[in-house]
């Protein structure tokens, strides 16, 4: 009988594998990760920054930001309805204001045109020929008389509004067209068309109606 025992044979692969690295390959290791950490840093301090610039402007583009001007109807009138004169005397009185509600902004109004009109017919006209600055956060009154030659109420017209009349309400139109810029310290915008159109319903005694007076007005813009 043969006692003899063979020797476990094992492959080069089989062989556990030791794995030795020099100072060189850890250093390297440590350089890496603390320049990943650092690059980490940076990238998160200046997104923060960017993130907080964001925000700023933000914040002054809400401010700064030109803001329309607000147009309210505060009066109308047309005595000669209520005392049956014909339309040769008639007289329009008016009253809107014009609002800047921008904090820091100013407005120059260049040019301002008002006119009356009923059933989408002009029955007066007048332009203002002063031109004038609004400070920020200021209310202006724009208040006006239509009379003699700025009168233009024809017969027929004339008639309908009494027959308006005796059913109670005779409506009218003020619309207002302006061209303004905006100053924001010592810059001027350029020009922008306002148009405003106040709807005003006048009763029997010629005297606008409660529920027409400070209703802001549509404003369009180009």
């Amino acid at each position: 009988m043969d006692n003899t025992h063979e020797l476990p044979v094992y492959a080069d692969e089989d062989r556990p594998v030791r794995r030795h690295h020099s100072a060189r390959y850890y250093a390297h290791h440590i350089k890496e990760s603390l320049t990943t950490r650092l690059s980490k840093l940076v990238c998160t301090i200046f997104l923060t920054l960017l993130a907080i610039v964001g925000i700023i402007g933000f914040i002054l583009w809400l401010g700064l930001r030109p803001h329309r001007p607000r147009i309210f109807l505060h009066d109308f009138s047309i005595p000669a309805i209520s005392q049956g004169i014909g339309p040769e005397s008639a007289q329009i009185n008016f009253n809107v204001t014009a609002r800047n509600s921008n904090q820091v902004i100013g407005i120059f109004y260049d040019a301002m045109q008002v006119t009356a009109t009923y059933q989408e017919q002009s029955i007066g006209n007048s332009q203002l020929l002063t031109p004038f600055y609004q400070l920020p956060k200021n209310t202006t009154v724009l208040a006006g008389t239509f009379s003699g030659p700025m009168i233009t109420v024809t017969g027929t017209q004339w008639q309908q509004m009494l027959e308006d009349r005796s059913r109670g309400t005779v409506v009218f139109r003020i619309e207002l067209t302006a061209k303004i810029r905006f100053r924001l310290w010592s810059w001027n915008s350029k020009h922008h068309r306002m148009h405003a159109n106040c709807p005003v319903g006048v009763g029997q005694d010629g005297m606008v109606l409660a529920g027409y007076i400070d209703k802001r007005c549509p404003e369009y813009f180009n």
